[in-house]
Parts: structure tokens; C-alpha cells; sequence
């Protein structure tokens, strides 16, 4: 601890992002990264951005993107706030839109950024467990709170809540803002953006780094009810007036404009994460139902520890959590087909 440190900073747990390894020959399965690269289109609209406009700002409101966002999920452009990622927008909306001196509920097992932000800007949160099957049970958030965040797919676990039980979250807790966290919903969910226009407290958040393959380029949005969007606005504009360079706008409207493209992608995802679902199970792996772009599977004789160290030493790296109730779990992005054979290849010699 520094001395010149700010009082708040000793007390912070900072969030632990997923290992980006230097190995060669890697099967890098552990941070969720789409295994298909994004549009053709996209490279070619960053490519022509690349000229002496680049001493000039970016848009400060990312009309261009708010746009083509809109005109996807058929909202309004003020319906929409963007951000350097869906990290910054969440940020962003816990400063915003949680903070009224009662407890933020989420999920026990959970994207683990949320509680880092309640540290940061002094949020009680609290946890409410998933069901024995590791499901989120809509009526746990039926009690007094500051707001409700859930991510749908969840994560790590992958499991998916369908529509009608996320607005039933929603509608119960209409004087509070809900925020359902969707940055996997495009492989196999619905998005609750077709909810906003019934519930003024619904705010979707949504990132371009899975479905889209733009991870590199940190993009995310949010759309809700205008109020809302304008105190994310409000929040980033005594932030960041600038959060997003003119290639990651322009990468981003490429990608919304090439649909077949997205499609073709989040169908190949689904594709080899099934096909690795079936495989984990004949080799007697408990793997929980997944609409995300990655399994949460366990083994019933090996522990989550000793399978994640012994598939690094053969050069493949999943995510492996050292927590209550999960730590015997794998979290396993879907690669490309051949990572995924070299990955049952190697947990078949490890069981």
C-alpha cells in the first residue's frame, strides 16, 4: 500500500481477466474469443479509415453506429448508448443507475465484474444463489433492492433464462432498473431488447467482442428507455466524451451492415459448441445445457484443477475457477474444429 494512495484503492479486489498466453502452438480456449474471424467488411471499412482523418476526433455520439444499431433491434437512436466495451457501459450504469443506498442483486456464480464495481463505487451488493441446477429462480429477485443485474446466457455457467421468466424479473421490480447483461445472447437466446418499449426500467446491455468477432476493437451498447440512456450520457460525458476511436466505430457499423456474415458465424459457433457438448458427455463429463460460445462442464472422478492443469501441459488452455460450488467446473470456449478435437483428444488420455 502507497502512501499516496487514495483512500478507496486499498480496499479494491480488482477484476482478473482471462490469461492471454504467450505459448506457441496454443489451443487458447479460455477467454471466449470468437474461433471465426469478423467480416471481410469490417476490415475493409477500418482499412479506409486509415488516412490523415485520423488527427481529427472521433464522433462524440457514434451516430453513425447508434444508427445501425437502431435500425437492427427496430428501436430509436436515443434508445441507445455506447461504450469502449461492454465492461465501460456496465461501469457506467453501476455508477448511474445503482446507487440507492439498498442492495444490487445478481447471481452468486456470475460474471465476476460485478461485485468488483459494487467495491469500486460503494454498492452493497448482494448474492442470490442459482438453483441446484445452477438456474437463476425469477421470484429469489422478488424482495427489496437498489437494481437487479443478471447476465442471460450466464457466465460461466452458460445456462439460459428464457424470455418470459426474464420479464418476470423485469415487472417485478418496476421501480428499480433491471439490467440483463447479454453479451452471449446470439448464440441460441433471444434478446430482451424486444422488451424495452413495455418496461421503462429494462436496460439491455450488449458488447461486439463474441458474436460479432470484434474483441479487439472494444464496443459495446446498451438500449432502454430514453431516460435512462441519458443518464448513462450523462455519466460518460463527465468521463470520457470520446470512448470510441473512429476504427472501432467504423468496424462496428461493418459489422452491424453484414448480417449473413453474423449469422454464418454465431451458426458455426453453435455447431462446434454442440458437437463438443456430446463429445465432453461420452467421455462422462456432467456439461450444463449452453447458449453461449463456450460449456461449463464437470468430471465426476477428476477434479476441475488437475483437468485444467493437465490440458496445459498438452498445450491447451481452458478457464478454470477456484470458487465455491464451481471449482470442480471447466469453462471451455468453442474454437475452431480442429482445436476442438486436439481438446477431446486430450481430456480422452486425461479421464
Amino acid at each position: 500500500m502507497s502512501k499516496f494512495w487514495s483512500p478507496v484503492v486499498s480496499d479494491l479486489v480488482p477484476y482478473v481477466p482471462g490469461e492471454q498466453p504467450k505459448m506457441t502452438n496454443l489451443v487458447k480456449l479460455n477467454t471466449n474469443e470468437n474461433p471465426f474471424g469478423p467480416s471481410p467488411k469490417v476490415l475493409e471499412a477500418i482499412r479506409e479509415e486509415l488516412t490523415d482523418n485520423l488527427r481529427l476526433y472521433p464522433d462524440p455520439e457514434g451516430e453513425a453506429l447508434k444508427n445501425a444499431i437502431a435500425r437492427f433491434y427496430s428501436v430509436n437512436t436515443d434508445q441507445v448508448f455506447l461504450g469502449n466495451g461492454s465492461d465501460e457501459v456496465l461501469a457506467h450504469i453501476f455508477y448511474g443507475l445503482f446507487q440507492h443506498g439498498q442492495p444490487l442483486l445478481f447471481p452468486d456464480i456470475t460474471y465476476s465484474f460485478y461485485p468488483v464495481y459494487c467495491g469500486l463505487y460503494g454498492i452493497e451488493g448482494r448474492k442470490i444463489p442459482l438453483t441446484e441446477s445452477f438456474e437463476i429462480n425469477p421470484d429469489d429477485y422478488v424482495q427489496p433492492n437498489g437494481g437487479v443485474i443478471f447476465p442471460n446466457p450466464n457466465a460461466p455457467t452458460g445456462r439460459y433464462l428464457e424470455l418470459e421468466k426474464v420479464e418476470a424479473i423485469v415487472a417485478a421490480n418496476a421501480s428499480r432498473v433491471v439490467v440483463v447483461d447479454e453479451a452471449y445472447v446470439d448464440f441460441g437466446g433471444e434478446s430482451a431488447i424486444a422488451l424495452v418499449d413495455k418496461y421503462p426500467n429494462l436496460l439491455v446491455s450488449q458488447t461486439l467482442s463474441k458474436a460479432r468477432s470484434l474483441a479487439g476493437l472494444r464496443v459495446g451498447f446498451a438500449v432502454g428507455h430514453p431516460d435512462l440512456i441519458e443518464a448513462l450520457n450523462r455519466v460518460k460525458n463527465s468521463f470520457n466524451s470520446y470512448p470510441l476511436d473512429k476504427l472501432a466505430l467504423a468496424g462496428a457499423v461493418a459489422a452491424f451492415e453484414d448480417n449473413s456474415w453474423f449469422k454464418a458465424t454465431c451458426e458455426g459457433v453453435i455447431g462446434e459448441r454442440d458437437w463438443v457438448s456430446k463429445q465432453l458427455e461420452g467421455l462422462g463429463f456432467e456439461v450444463l445445457p449452453s447458449k453461449a460460445n463456450f460449456v461449463f462442464a464437470r468430471h465426476p472422478d477428476h477434479s476441475g484443477e488437475s483437468l485444467a492443469s493437465g490440458l496445459r501441459k498438452q498445450g491447451v488452455i481452458v478457464r478454470h475457477f477456484n470458487k465455491p460450488r464451481i471449482e470442480n467446473f471447466l469453462r471451455i470456449t468453442t474454437g475452431t474444429a480442429d482445436q476442438n478435437k486436439r481438446l477431446i483428444e486430450v481430456l480422452g488420455e486425461l479421464v
